[in-house]
């Protein structure tokens, strides 16, 4: 009977002596699994990061054709139906949301607010000097870019952009390029109206 009752207790408590799991097992297996998840959410961003820029490509695109002279060109009635379905994309286009945010440090912050501050200051001189503003705009892109560009660098903001996180460098590029083309475009569509002048009248007499 008491060897009965020993053998009932031995089974009914837990073996000490099997193999489990250790710690660094577990936090190593935890630890491949964040990695894999960390690839992955580099991919999401990339993902994210690429939808963004084409959405400004798209808009940019619809901004271009609204603007060309080939619009100009078409009679009225056929004007306004294309500027009807040029607003519904741009609508449909603007309705999309992406949002990739930034992680920033203080100082991060402080130079993303400088370069705005200028590139916007630079977008209100377009208004008023295209050539003049063309030629700031120009100096800052150059800052931006890795190559030796063939016009001067503005260093001051250059400093400003190295200071800012690596996505913002990215994101401030874009814009003065998309800033860059614009302006050209407009360049172009003002010579273009100014060669279209009404030619001035001949003095009577004259052959």
């Amino acid at each position: 009977m008491a060897q009965a009752k020993i053998q009932a207790k031995m089974a009914e408590a837990p073996c000490k002596f099997s193999r489990t799991m250790s710690m660094a097992d577990r936090s190593g297996r935890l630890l491949e699994s964040l990695d894999q998840l960390e690839v992955r959410v580099e991919s999401l961003r990339e993902a994210a990061s690429a939808m963004e820029q084409e959405r400004e490509c798209i808009l940019e695109m619809i901004q271009s054709i609204q603007n060309s002279q080939e619009m100009r060109n078409i009679c009225a009635g056929e004007r306004e139906e294309l500027d009807l379905t040029a607003n519904r994309l741009m609508g449909r286009t603007l309705s999309v949301e992406i949002s990739v945010g930034t992680i920033r440090n203080s100082m991060q912050e402080e130079a993303l607010r400088k370069a705005t501050s200028i590139i916007d200051e630079l977008v209100k001189k377009l208004l008023d000097d295209m050539a003049g503003g063309r030629q700031q705009l120009m100096a800052l892109h150059a800052a931006c870019v890795t190559e030796a560009p063939p016009v001067p660098i503005d260093q001051k903001f250059q400093a400003i952009v190295i200071g800012c996180a690596l996505e913002d460098q990215k994101k401030i590029k874009r814009r003065l390029e998309t800033l860059l083309r614009n302006t050209e475009s407009a360049e172009k569509n003002i010579k273009i109206m100014d060669n279209q002048k009404l030619e001035t009248p001949k003095a009577k007499g004259c052959q």
